[in-house]
């Protein structure tokens, strides 16, 4: 298959590529190619900093087609993301509210209830969309999605919007990614790399202290990122004055044992059995709690 790129002399030049991620890229180009309007119109490739939407718009760039990369900015993404979106060309969208403006109007985010992800992520740019999921990311995408492309649908009631989605690398392996990152030459965001230099597939990009996140991993995330926790406990507390009266803001005595309970408990019947930070001992050090009032 003959590729057409922007960026590059030989788009099919990828080094050391085996025969059977040949195929899968050029199912990808061909994916690709067929979410292509006849008028010449963009279609959005999703980017969200991380490999696989580096992977993606590769192959957006290789299928020769007109696109917009879009990058819809959390303001909690790690450090090094908006720099690393920007060398890669994506336009940035930047949210109505931040996500600690979002806390202060709604409350801590949790695994089941959140506003993060509907209002400043997952919403609608353009009426075609190239999206870098893939099924061995984890259990719950394996099972939630089948099909390479689908009618994606964002918003509820009067502000339901529906995407026609596109998903290249669905069926990509780890292994796939990291072969054609390394065979492409494609610089990936600096959380990837090992001390060696070496890509570590199994990093994920993220939000910073996602609630969807293991809660160990988001722990870990508060105690490298100590300002964190202090816009945490800042927008909650605007919360609890805001909302007096709201059952969250009443079930606990202060902002800190709010936080306390959402982060160190996984389930709302652990954090029953130690109502008060002396009874349980947090997987973290005291001098956590030291540095977060420094």
């Amino acid at each position: 298959m003959n590729y057409r790129t922007n960026d590059k002399t030989n788009g099919s030049d990828i080094i050391g590529m085996t025969e059977e991620l040949q195929r899968k890229v050029d199912a990808a180009v061909r994916l690709i190619q067929s979410a292509a309007y006849t008028d010449g119109s963009p279609v959005e490739v999703a980017y969200s900093g991380g490999k696989d939407s580096d992977v993606i718009l590769e192959l957006t760039r290789m299928a020769g087609i007109p696109y917009r990369a879009i990058y819809h900015n959390t303001t909690i993404d790690p450090p090094g993301t908006i720099k690393h979106v920007r060398e890669h060309g994506a336009e940035i969208f930047q949210p109505d509210k931040s996500f600690f403006q979002l806390i202060a109007e709604y409350g801590m985010p949790n695994r089941f209830q959140r506003k993060c992800c509907r209002l400043i992520k997952e919403k609608k740019t353009l009426d075609r969309c190239i999206m870098g999921v893939r099924k061995a990311e984890s259990t719950e995408r394996d099972k939630n999605y089948e099909e390479p492309t689908e009618c994606r649908v964002y918003g509820k009631g009067r502000k339901k919007q529906s995407v026609e989605a596109f998903y290249p690398i669905l069926y990509w392996t780890d292994e796939d990614v990291v072969e054609f990152i390394t065979g492409r030459g494609i610089k990936v965001h600096p959380l990837y790399y090992r001390k060696d230099g070496t890509i570590d597939p199994k990093r994920r990009l993220g939000c910073m202290c996602c609630p969807l996140a293991y809660y160990r991993k988001r722990i870990d995330y508060f105690r490298r990122y100590p300002g964190m926790v202090r816009a945490y406990l800042r927008a909650a507390e605007k919360y609890r004055n805001t909302h007096p009266d709201v059952d969250t803001v009443k079930k606990y005595a202060d902002v800190y044992e709010w936080f306390t309970r959402e982060v160190f408990f996984e389930r709302q019947a652990y954090w029953e059995d130690h109502k008060t930070v002396t009874q349980f001992t947090p997987p973290i050090t005291g001098n956590f709690w030291k540095s977060i009032s420094a």
